[in-house]
């Protein structure tokens, strides 16, 4: 059987952009239906299992008593149906020209990779920051403890094991992209250092698409310099804030970042459905936007480089003086973090400084407000502090569902990768 990893190399190989969606279901026969209609779907295509959230807390009772009871969950319960079940469900799904990744959310995900593992599978994602940080109030060192055994569960399992930072995707509607691919590369190296020899970089699609691709082509430099020894991709997600509520809006933020995904030379694009605004997608949504994505994929009509607006310094910058802390790169993490040298806007982890602000400009692109004690002083050059009021926070969280539903409900013109 085809790896993940080589399954998405292959399709580079051949100049094929890889969609996927993101899809989880309780009940396994529910979920195998949604994998075998991906499956289906003319073009390259990888399926999801995305688990639920008491799954991905470890709260495995609450969701076994769901299932005794028939409870809504939103995703599949992977530990609880074990790996046996797992497999069972997979069977004449998965195969060479069909890789399934496992997505969670987990600060402590070694049982959820445990259970993957045994069931067959060989690729899930996250990362000791990206899933700590966001969604738990797990103290940062017991998630990059929990992160460090489950790397190494995963090296020793096979080289082919495939392991996705969700680093470039934290609260990305709100951080500026360099502290982005700075995390995105530092949880890639983590995972190598921990035995992986496969991973991908992730990059969330933001407010601008010139700087998104100045991001992305930021993260290939790096990546490219500091992880020669690895096979490694980039991802890039579609929008990951407010969801535009119309159809018109949602299908064209969507083309939007395919297009985005095309110029950047990303490998594969996570896509989301029309209904994202609304509610988990039915099996039949998500097909429906995987086709419209593969419908997207056109070459480039022109050659775009990227804007230099410094992206790519102030994510070396980053990475480079977080390196230089600890030959640990987990206790590096953990120093940085103590430092304030990496401190995510907006995010309210005890273990994140939380001095850090940013806003968007008059071209819609996120910059620093202010970069509390990280070590980029001289590389960005900041908003004014009254760029940032109540108004604008909220502004810049709406920022995209107001473009692509109420200027593009009225206009047939699309954003372009110059604005």
């Amino acid at each position: 059987m085809t790896s993940f990893s080589a399954f998405v190399a292959d399709a580079a190989a051949r100049g094929k952009l890889v969609v996927q969606p993101r899809m989880g279901f309780a009940e396994p026969a529910r979920m195998r239906e949604g994998l075998l209609a991906v499956r289906a779907v003319p073009g390259r295509t990888v399926g999801t299992i995305t688990l639920d959230s008491y799954t991905r807390v470890g709260v495995h009772d609450a969701a076994r008593r769901a299932l005794r009871d028939g409870a809504p969950l939103n995703g599949f319960p992977l530990v609880v149906h074990g790996a046996d079940v797992t497999r069972r469900m997979l069977e004449g799904v998965v195969a060479a020209d069909f890789p399934v990744q496992v997505r969670h959310g987990s600060p402590a995900p070694y049982d959820i990779v445990r259970t993957l593992l045994d069931a067959g599978l060989d690729a899930t994602e996250g990362g000791p920051v990206s899933y700590c940080l966001p969604y738990s109030r797990t103290p940062l060192r017991d998630s990059v403890r929990e992160w460090r055994r489950t790397c190494e569960l995963m090296g020793g399992h096979s080289p082919d094991a495939h392991l996705e930072t969700f680093g470039g995707c934290m609260l990305g509607q709100l951080c500026p992209p360099g502290l982005l691919v700075a995390l995105s590369v530092l949880e890639a190296l983590f995972f190598r250092a921990h035995g992986l020899r496969s991973v991908s970089l992730s990059y969330a699609q933001q407010t601008n698409a010139a700087q998104d691709l100045e991001a992305i082509a930021a993260l290939r430099t790096l990546a490219g310099e500091l992880l020669p020894d690895v096979r490694w991709h980039v991802v890039l997600y579609t929008y990951m804030g407010v969801y535009p509520r119309s159809t018109t809006g949602a299908t064209t933020l969507l083309r939007d970042s395919v297009e985005l995904a095309v110029r950047s030379g990303a490998e594969r694009v996570i896509v989301k459905t029309e209904v994202e605004a609304h509610r988990i997608p039915t099996p039949a949504e998500n097909v429906a936007a995987l086709r419209h994505a593969l419908d997207a994929v056109r070459p480039p009509t022109e050659e775009l480089r990227p804007a230099q607006t410094g992206v790519l310094a102030e994510a070396r910058a980053l990475v480079e003086a977080v390196l230089g802390l600890d030959d640990d790169l987990g206790r590096t993490l953990e120093l940085a973090f103590q430092r304030g040298w990496l401190d995510v806007p907006y995010c309210l982890h005890p273990d994140n400084a939380g001095r850090t602000r940013a806003a968007l400009d008059e071209r819609g692109r996120l910059r620093w407000v202010s970069i509390g004690s990280m070590p980029i002083k001289g590389l960005t050059r900041a908003l004014p502090p009254e760029a940032l009021t109540a108004r604008s926070l909220l502004a810049m969280l709406t920022h995209v569902e107001h473009r692509y539903d109420n200027v593009l409900a009225r206009t047939p013109a699309r954003p372009h990768l110059t604005d």
